[in-house]
């Protein structure tokens, strides 16, 4: 789990159980993507205002591609 804080202190993260995040504070949680099947059982990763992802044979592997890329495109700073 990456966590990036700003120099305001704004914490930027991808949602998942593992820390308490509440205990850091208010949230603002929003939807960055949506992981479905198609009509065949192959699964896809729809990233919002991004690229679709997949197909994938397994729903684990679309999310496994969605974290990846929301975590090298949307959370982590551009250098």
């Amino acid at each position: 789990m990456e966590l990036v804080i700003s120099p305001s202190g704004e914490i930027t993260t991808i949602y998942n159980e593992v820390l308490n995040l509440a205990a850091l504070g208010a949230q603002r949680i929003e939807r960055a993507s949506h992981v479905e099947p198609d009509a065949s059982g192959r699964w896809f990763a729809r990233i919002i205002d991004g690229p679709v992802l997949g197909p994938f044979d397994r729903r684990s592997e679309a999310i496994a591609a969605e974290v990846e890329w929301l975590v090298a495109h949307r959370l982590r700073p551009a250098l």
